[in-house]
């Protein structure tokens, strides 16, 4: 589907987009032409340049070569218009992984969430639009914080989303279309992470209230999400996976398995919810069931096409719904060798 493209990936070098690009080099969605990583981290572009070019050590070549390889790095930023422009100029398919994510630093600094969550997409939009580019394809990575916003981070994300779907008007040769999920296991920031953290240290290991819940999918499943999109998502259509959900307090225990360590109950952090929810009762009634997913259909009334597609869902699909047991959270775990972190001594025990 994607063979002979050109494509763009924003915020290339993050966890999701690490993901995204080894998925696309491997030719799963068939041989692109080109993949350009735009991002503003120099320093990760140049560990994941050596990574793929198998180097020891970074020689000139890498740098002059960087244009005829097919993996291409620019250095640029989703807030600058102009540099987005440059990047995109000449791209069939581009990825906006490009965000602020982390919850409580949007609430401390929310206009730099604002900047490059909602201004970064409308940059995108706007070289689209003004230089008339014929990308065909963009696809904006959202979360399930901007379902029903409470924290700034949801708030712009939810921004984001409108953008995009919206600009299906004034872009009529681009499919614009977005993914929404949850927490992804083992990416920078997300929880698993700090559990292992903390129990490396010792602990305690910090749970925010025992009742919080949370979805739970992998990197892969993420990339799963956006690959589906790109291929049966419509214009205007926002895609959701239908994943398990986990108590974020066993998942604590699960980790901490049998070893001796504390828990310690320390509050939700500035933002934050109890529970998420990756499609909202006033959604419901536009939401079909695609397969693994959920397809949210436009809500502006001349995005809409005439299926008899019914509504797949009556309510909310919260994460309080459907919660996991413990041994089915140490199986989705160890799936993903989340048991197993050699480097900080954890092992695969779990309480009975």
């Amino acid at each position: 589907m994607l063979t002979g493209k050109t494509i763009v990936v924003t915020g290339g070098t993050g966890s999701l987009g690490k993901v995204l690009v080894r998925r696309l080099l491997a030719g799963e969605m068939g041989q692109p032409k080109k993949i350009i990583v735009f991002s503003r981290d120099e320093a990760k572009q140049h560990a994941m340049r050596l990574s793929y070019q198998r180097l020891k050590a970074a020689t000139d070549e890498v740098i002059y070569r960087n244009f005829q390889n097919l993996l291409e790095f620019r250095i640029g930023d989703v807030r600058d218009f102009h540099s987005v422009a440059g990047a995109i100029k000449g791209a069939d398919v581009v990825f906006n992984a490009a965000a602020l994510k982390q919850v409580p630093a949007c609430e401390y600094f929310p206009y730099q969430a604002v900047q490059t969550n909602i201004v970064g997409p409308k940059n995108i939009v706007r070289a689209i639009e003004e230089h008339k580019l014929p990308v065909e394809i963009l696809v904006g990575v959202s979360t399930d914080k901007a379902c029903k916003p409470v924290n700034v981070m949801g708030m712009t994300k939810a921004i984001q989303e409108r953008i995009f779907l919206r600009a299906n008007l004034d872009c009529p040769n681009t499919r614009i279309i977005c993914v929404r999920y949850g927490n992804v296991l083992a990416s920078r920031g997300s929880v698993v992470p700090l559990f292992h953290e903390q129990i490396r240290q010792g602990g305690p290991v910090t749970i925010t209230t025992p009742e919080m819940t949370r979805f739970l999918l992998s990197l892969e499943d993420a990339v799963n999400t956006i690959f589906a999109a790109v291929k049966h998502a419509k214009r205007g259509e926002t895609y959701i996976p239908r994943v398990p959900s986990a108590r974020v307090v066993d998942i604590a225990d699960v980790l901490i398995g049998n070893r001796r360590i504390e828990t310690k109950i320390v509050g939700i952090r500035p933002g934050e919810k109890v529970h998420e929810i990756l499609v909202s009762e006033e959604e419901a009634s536009r939401t079909v069931e695609r397969g693994n997913y959920y397809a949210i259909k436009p809500i502006l009334p001349e995005l809409k096409d005439d299926s008899a597609e019914g509504p797949a869902l009556t309510t909310e699909y919260s994460s309080a719904d459907n919660v996991m047991s413990k041994v089915e959270l140490h199986a989705l775990l160890k799936k993903y060798n989340l048991l197993v972190e050699s480097e900080f001594g954890l092992g695969e025990e779990m309480a009975a």
